[in-house]
């Protein structure tokens, strides 16, 4: 039976810290890899979906609810080996719609169960809060990756999240771990940024991921063109950055787990859609 793949929720309750610009080209740096990659949109404001220029009139909503499997809302992008299931306006709704709904907080985790042994990782762009969408994420998720802006008052709410992740894992999903705070719009230059790393590094450890991403301007151009920074220029710091990062987490797989086997005949991506 093949190994099952790893569901990662890329979280922040704060806006601007670089959560979708994550979610975006960390996908496309798992992909280039040939990492079989999905990345799952439940950000109401739909910004990882217009990232790939996804144009649908189906999308998570209508899964969530129950008018589809994950399937039906799964397309293909540029990148061979990266689908995107893209959000919409309608999602704005879906937290309240689901409050009465059985087992509500694993709607998504349930989803996703059909597509874990199709791709090595998942990812899933959350939206800026602490909401039930965020919640059904990590219920879904088997690790965490907190974007970390490397300016004032960069640490303030971190705290908290950290609990909520922490409490989820005791409540809710026990396999969840945080896979690592990721240092975002950093700036070498700047001596702000030098002492956001060095506070983070201090307080917490080996927490905070190796690799640093740069504010740079293609990751900001990238997608207003459609495109993840390593197809609007893949030679860009920002672009390297991201591959940096996938390669870190990557090793820090287990050596000896395969990958999953999107073609075996016992597939649960099959038989859900």
């Amino acid at each position: 039976m093949s190994a099952l793949g790893r569901v990662i929720a890329v979280v922040n309750q704060k806006g601007g810290v670089g959560k979708t610009t994550t979610a975006v080209n960390l996908a496309a740096s798992f992909a280039v890899s040939e990492q079989r990659t999905l990345l799952v949109d439940i950000d109401p404001q739909a910004n990882a979906t217009s990232a790939y220029r996804v144009d649908s009139p189906r999308h998570i909503y209508d899964a969530l609810i129950g008018r589809c499997v994950l399937k039906d809302v799964t397309f293909p992008t540029e990148l061979r080996f990266l689908d995107v299931v893209p959000s919409g306006r309608d999602l704005y709704g879906a937290e309240i719609e689901l409050v009465s709904a059985p087992r509500r907080e694993h709607r998504l985790s349930s989803l996703l169960e059909g597509a874990r042994d199709h791709y090595t990782t998942t990812l899933i762009d959350c939206p800026p809060s602490l909401g039930l969408l965020t919640l059904n994420a990590l219920t879904a998720a088997d690790g965490v990756i907190i974007p970390l802006q490397c300016e004032y008052y960069a640490l303030e709410g971190l705290a908290a999240l950290m609990e909520t992740v922490e409490l989820v894992g005791r409540e809710l999903n026990p396999s969840l771990t945080i896979d690592g705070v990721l240092l975002t719009m950093w700036d070498g230059r700047n001596r702000l940024s030098r002492q956001v790393e060095e506070e983070a590094r201090r307080h917490l450890g080996d927490r905070v991921l190796s690799t640093v991403i740069p504010r740079n301007v293609r990751l900001s151009e990238a997608p207003s063109h459609g495109k993840p920074a390593l197809l609007y220029d893949a030679h860009s710091r920002g672009a390297t950055a991201y591959l940096e990062l996938a390669q870190e987490l990557m090793t820090r797989r287990s050596p000896d787990t395969p990958p999953p086997d999107p073609s075996s005949p016992a597939s649960r991506w099959d038989r859900v859609g």
